[in-house]
């Protein structure tokens, strides 16, 4: 019989400081458009789960080249400041799995967006990446 491990895992202070600096890194090389530092931070190949314009459910896999071209374009051209300000609320499943859950506003050129999403972080070598993003919206683009 195999022996699963106890539920609720127990975060540390320093589990959730981990996980908000991972944050603060990734948001900080969005707003630069440093996609390639952005793409330093996730694990290949990445799951996206989302939905499409149809409301049916979506996902795929990218590779790290899939990742910084389809991120490049979303991110623009540059000519435009880019801030979060994001509410996260991580569910640690163990010391190196992490879902973290998030409210965030967007504002590029003076227009705030509203987003809603989720990242599954895992721990490797002693520091967080992210391996599965999901939020809706993407899933015409994951086809």
């Amino acid at each position: 019989m195999i022996q699963l491990p106890d539920a609720g895992y127990a975060a540390t202070t320093d589990d959730h400081a981990g996980v908000h600096a991972w944050f603060a890194e990734y948001d900080a090389a969005a707003a630069r458009r440093d996609v390639e530092a952005m793409a330093d931070l996730a694990v290949f190949p990445l799951n996206l789960v989302s939905d499409d314009s149809a409301s049916e459910g979506a996902s795929a896999q990218w590779d790290r080249q899939q990742y910084v071209d389809t991120m490049t374009h979303v991110m623009g051209d540059g000519t435009e400041d880019i801030t979060f300000e994001s509410v996260r609320t991580p569910v640690f499943l163990s010391a190196a799995m992490v879902i973290v859950f998030s409210d965030s506003t967007m504002t590029a050129g003076g227009t705030a967006r509203q987003l809603r999403y989720a990242d599954v972080l895992i721990k490797r070598n002693g520091r967080w990446a992210f391996q599965t993003m999901a939020q809706g919206g993407w899933g015409d683009n994951l086809r």
